[in-house]
């Protein structure tokens, strides 16, 4: 039985952000383990730029941000098993000790001993199968994350004329590939009212290249048997179902899907963790841990994220988290074999006050990460992210404890394609009597309120 204080489950920008947190924190022995041939996960195949902006102050194309974090984690010495998949997680009963099993092609199966796991597996693509799209099953239908891997890294077209359904900003930054690649993109379809990606995507990957964006429409037949031959697009009214009379032929030989990314949270619910119904990943406190102690969740398996550089930084906090659960435990000598963890062993549920002040998302607000915080292990300031239901303009993003409202943040315009943020101080549960929830919702602009929004309240 191998033994690490700290296992990571997964090398892409957020495992290996939080292995060099945990590293740096003190922790030595620390275990990255990545299913592919190389560390850096998604990235590898992002070779456009606009990464690190936020994290280095400079632009980088994916594979060289994904470096970037490799290059550091080899000069700390973290041991990183690649072509190595998890394939379950049996989460320890009072003794806080969580074994890892994972095959590979040179070690067989494995059983690993760690005293905390972060689950960084990241996510996927929503597949066809979870549209209803009717027509056959041709060739020439592509989820987009796939075709990119098809033409950055295999050399390989999988078109000349193109469809895309969904307006995700993996499909957006496709349809601007695509076009230099010499294929002509006839349109990207969105069944919803409002684009799902960034608005600097559809002015640089769209608008720039005379793309339409067709919002509130969606594909309501694919043609063809052996090989796509074109798709039909129908407006779709405010319950999303298709209007009759509205059809249109694109003749078109792909159709690249970008309807949505799903957190890859398969091991997560096989361990045990609870999961949220908004978001698909682990609910966590402020420390980013799941309601098992000791295992905590960073990047996209937690929630999507639209920016790399927000990835790092919440992993991170998780490798710092991890590294003081580490250290916290403390009393176990270094090298000291944990005791075998039976897979059937029951765990105890912490109660709703263990846990922490929950957090409410309301009128507006979809879901909020962290869903919980204990305030006596919060730091200073402690950054929420969250989204928003609709596209709002001029709202403000309210905080209440309770019913007391403690904080208001002026926003021009919240859409759900990006990712919003607040900051809550510590000193605000110094200043108000703890609160039995804390409540997050959107309030839309009146009158009185005017002065606050020209001043930035």
């Amino acid at each position: 039985m191998q033994t690490y204080d700290i296992v990571i489950i997964g090398g892409g920008p957020a495992g290996l952000a939080a292995a060099i947190a945990a590293k740096e924190s003190g922790i030595d022995r620390i275990l990255i383990l990545e299913r592919s041939e190389r560390a850096g996960g998604i990235l590898n195949q992002c070779i456009h730029n606009g990464f690190g902006l936020h994290t280095f102050h400079e632009e980088l194309t994916g594979p060289e941000y994904a470096d970037r974090f490799i290059r550091q984690a080899e000069s700390l010495g973290i041991e990183c098993r690649l072509r190595t998949m998890a394939v379950d997680i049996a989460a320890g009963e009072a003794a806080p000790v969580h074994t890892v099993t994972a095959v590979s092609s040179t070690d067989g199966l494995v059983q690993i001993c760690a005293r905390s796991v972060i689950l960084a597996m990241g996510c996927r693509e929503r597949p066809r199968g979870a549209l209803n799209i009717p027509g056959f099953r041709p060739a020439g239908i592509f989820s987009a994350g796939t075709a990119q891997r098809l033409v950055n890294m295999d050399g390989y077209m999988p078109g000349r004329e193109v469809v895309i359904l969904g307006s995700g900003d993996i499909g957006l930054i496709m349809a601007r590939r695509m076009t230099l690649e010499g294929a002509k993109v006839h349109a990207v379809a969105e069944i919803m009212p409002y684009s799902g990606g960034l608005k600097r995507n559809i002015v640089q990957c769209l608008d720039d290249y005379g793309i339409p964006l067709l919002l509130s429409h969606t594909v309501t037949w694919i043609h063809g048997k052996d090989r796509v031959e074109g798709v039909t697009l129908s407006q779709v009214d405010e319950n999303r179902r298709p209007i009759p009379g509205t059809e249109q032929f694109y003749p078109c030989d792909t159709l690249l899907l970008s309807v949505g990314l799903i957190p890859e949270n398969e091991l997560s619910r096989g361990m045990g963790v609870t999961l949220s119904p908004a978001t698909s990943g682990p609910l966590v406190n402020e420390s980013l841990e799941t309601d098992i102690p000791g295992v905590f969740a960073c990047g996209n398996v937690l929630h999507v994220h639209d920016l790399v550089d927000y990835v790092s930084e919440e992993a991170s906090a998780a490798g710092r988290h991890a590294a003081d659960y580490v250290k916290h435990l403390g009393d176990k000598s270094a090298g000291t074999p944990f005791p075998m963890i039976s897979p059937a062993s029951k765990r105890r549920i912490p109660s709703s006050s263990e846990r922490g002040i929950p957090l409410t998302a309301e009128h507006g607000i979809r879901y909020t990460v962290p869903a919980f915080i204990r305030p006596e292990r919060m730091p200073s300031k402690l950054t929420i992210r969250f989204r928003v239901t609709d596209v709002y303009r001029n709202c403000r993003v309210c905080v209440c404890f309770d019913d007391i409202p403690v904080k208001k943040k002026a926003r021009r315009i919240v859409a759900p394609g990006e990712m919003e943020e607040i900051r809550l101080e510590r000193e605000l549960f110094e200043r108000h009597p703890v609160p039995k929830t804390i409540r997050f919702s959107l309030e839309t602009q009146n009158d009185e309120d005017t002065q606050d929004f020209k001043e930035g309240r």
